[in-house]
């Protein structure tokens, strides 16, 4: 039987998914306490010295799938069999966490799922970098949300919005009064009632997809990421306000761009407009 070249291409992506479905059978938290690393290299605990801290963070400085990464145009194959981010989101009560470098909102009981490959993928939590830290075209943008889901069998995928300055992000908006709260106290944690997880908007369709790492420590691999293609916006004074709120000095939180080592990047496009 011969397949054409971009039906071989195909097969070999969902090849890569049903690897890292199967590797990826530990579950895969990023760290609640960060005090123990740093974004600062001049700190002796900076991002080329994570996997060093602990034996268990070795693939921050040792693995061939880490995140984030470059999303060049010329390496993206653009594929319409990856299917919608079909989001089964609710609302649900939620506390905002400071982890030491980054501000956490965490929903604490069921907020919905999205499905990857027929897997129920349920949205636990979702957190902000800034700089971005993933690129396009090597052009990094002043914020990033990862909303960070799980399956009951511990595989982990990750949604990533980026954003540049210009108009208010309405869901920022939204949780002003938490993030001031905790700007001005060194509490690490408040309840803020119920929170809709749709509020986080994407505004389109496409999106990259590729297997990478969590960005911060254990850096574990085998991640299903989906980046979605519109850059959003946010107000400078919204960056601040959550950089504020963290009370780490430090003026970023953004892993640096990692090693692509050959790995296979999608941007999904539906065939049909309507879909």
């Amino acid at each position: 039987m011969i397949f054409s070249k971009k039906r071989v291409c195909e097969f070999s992506f969902m090849f890569l998914v049903l690897a890292a479905s199967i590797a990826a059978l530990a579950r895969a938290h990023e760290v609640d306490d960060e005090r123990e690393f740093s974004y600062d290299e001049r700190s002796g605990v900076g991002p080329s010295r994570w996997g060093a801290i602990h034996p268990e963070w070795e693939h921050c400085n040792s693995g061939k799938m880490q995140s984030p990464i470059d999303l060049l145009n010329k390496r993206v194959k653009i594929v319409s069999h990856l299917g919608k981010l079909k989001r089964s989101y609710k609302p649900a009560n939620a506390t905002l966490i400071n982890r030491g470098h980054d501000m956490m909102l965490r929903w604490t009981n069921n907020a919905g799922h999205i499905k990857i490959n027929g897997t129920k993928f349920h949205l636990r939590q979702c957190h902000w970098h800034s700089p971005s830290e993933h690129t396009l075209d090597g052009r990094k943008f002043d914020m990033e949300v990862h909303l960070v889901h799980e399956s009951d069998d511990g595989r982990t995928t990750v949604i990533g919005v980026m954003y540049k300055i210009g108009r208010p992000d309405t869901f920022i908006s939204m949780l002003k009064p938490g993030f001031e709260a905790l700007r001005e106290v060194k509490d690490i944690e408040k309840s803020i009632g119920v929170v809709d997880p749709y509020l986080v908007k994407f505004g389109s369709r496409k999106y990259y997809r590729y297997i990478g790492s969590l960005t911060v420590p254990p850096c574990t691999p085998n991640i299903i990421w989906s980046i979605v293609r519109k850059v959003r916006t946010v107000t400078r004074e919204q960056v601040h306000l959550i950089r504020e709120a963290v009370h780490d000095t430090l003026e970023v939180n953004a892993r640096p761009i990692q090693r692509t080592n050959g790995r296979s990047m999608e941007l999904y496009r539906p065939s049909d407009p309507k879909n």
